[in-house]
């Protein structure tokens, strides 16, 4: 399974919260799964898989890769789309 596209609404940067924005990923053209987040961590960038709140308040993962091969294409994919975007992005001054 290839990663055929990724599609970012970046996200305002604020003290309060940690997204930094949200992705589409498509596979094979044929598959598509939303609301992956790009946060911003203690340790920089990571990927959050889409993941439902129950009434417990526990959230489990609703889509995930089931091995660490796939997870890191999937990080790294998304977070080299989140830069390039980052960086054809204006300016804010």
């Amino acid at each position: 399974m290839k990663i055929t596209d990724v599609r970012l609404r970046l996200k305002e940067k604020k003290e309060e919260t940690r997204l930094r924005a949200i992705a589409s990923i498509t596979f094979d053209g044929v598959f598509v799964v939303h609301d992956v987040k790009v946060l911003e961590g203690e340790n920089g960038l990571f990927v959050s898989m889409p993941r439902k709140q129950f009434s417990t308040g526990e959230f489990k993962d609703i889509a995930h890769p089931l091995n660490t091969e796939f997870r890191e294409e999937i990080k790294n994919t998304v977070l080299d789309a989140y830069n390039k975007v980052l960086a054809e992005a204006p300016t804010q001054e």
